[in-house]
C-alpha cells in the first residue's frame, strides 16, 4: 500500500511537471559537450581581443553578481515549471537552449579565449579571493559569445514576458538591474572581452524576434490547411 501510495505521488508529480524535465537534460548534455570542448581546446585556440577591453577597469566586486547568475537563470525556469507555466517555460528553453547550441557549435568550430585575466590583483581582499577560485574553475576558453551574458538576457525577457513576474514592478526593476549587472560582470572581471558580450547581445536579439515577436501559429495553420487540401 505505502509503495503503491508514493507510487502513484510520482505519477502525479511526473504528469503535473513532466514537461520540465527537458531542462534538466538539455543541461546534462549540454555540460558533456562543453566539458569536451574545454578539453579538446584547451591548448589551440584563437585569440579574442579588442581595445575596449584595454580601456574597461577590473573590479573585483562584481564577482558578486557573476556568481548570481548561477541562481537567477535556474530560478527563473524553476519558476515556470513548478507554477505550471508551459507556455511561458518552453518559449524561455527555445531560447536559452537554441543559444547555448549556436555557441557550443562555434566553439567546436572556432576554437576561442581570452587573455584579460589580471596576473597581479590590485587589491587584497574578500572578492578578490573569490576571484581567484572563480578563474581556477571557470576557465577563459570558448568563451564568444558570451553566455553568461545570453542566458542573463534570456532569463530577464522570461521575467518581462510573464504573465504573473511582469505583473510586479519590483520584480521587472530587480530582474533588470541584476541582468544589467552580470553582463558588466563578464567584463569589469576580465572574464570576457567586449567581442563576446555584443555578439551575445546580437544573438539575443536575433532569438527575441524569433520567439517573442515572430508568430508562428498562423503559419502552421496555413500549412495544416495546405496538408488537408491535398489530402483530399
Amino acid at each position: 500500500m505505502v509503495i503503491t501510495k508514493y507510487y502513484k505521488k510520482f505519477i502525479g508529480f511526473i504528469e503535473r511537471y513532466g514537461f520540465g524535465l527537458s531542462a534538466p537534460a538539455y543541461l546534462v548534455a549540454y555540460l558533456v559537450f562543453f566539458s569536451i570542448l574545454e578539453k579538446i581546446n584547451d591548448d589551440h585556440y584563437h585569440i579574442i581581443h579588442m581595445a575596449a577591453d584595454d580601456l574597461i577597469p577590473f573590479n573585483e566586486y562584481f564577482v558578486i553578481p557573476y556568481i548570481l547568475w548561477f541562481l537567477y537563470v535556474p530560478a527563473v525556469i524553476a519558476y515556470f515549471i513548478f507554477s505550471g507555466k508551459k507556455r511561458e517555460y518552453m518559449n524561455t528553453m527555445v531560447f536559452l537552449s537554441t543559444g547555448m547550441t549556436i555557441f557550443l557549435i562555434i566553439s567546436a568550430i572556432y576554437p576561442n579565449g581570452c587573455h584579460l585575466r589580471p596576473t597581479v590583483f590590485p587589491r587584497d581582499n574578500f572578492f578578490t579571493s573569490l576571484v581567484m577560485k572563480l578563474y581556477s574553475i571557470d576557465t577563459s576558453t570558448n568563451i564568444f559569445p558570451s553566455i553568461h551574458v545570453y542566458n542573463a538576457i534570456g532569463a530577464h525577457l522570461a521575467v518581462l514576458h510573464s504573465e504573473e513576474l511582469s505583473k510586479s514592478r519590483i520584480i521587472r526593476t530587480g530582474s533588470f538591474f541584476l541582468c544589467l549587472s552580470i553582463v558588466l560582470s563578464t567584463m569589469l572581471l576580465k572574464q570576457h572581452s567586449v567581442f563576446d558580450v555584443a555578439t551575445a547581445l546580437v544573438l539575443s536579439v536575433l532569438m527575441y524576434v524569433l520567439v517573442y515577436v515572430v508568430d508562428f501559429q498562423p503559419m502552421k495553420q496555413k500549412e495544416a490547411v495546405q496538408r488537408f487540401r491535398l489530402s483530399r
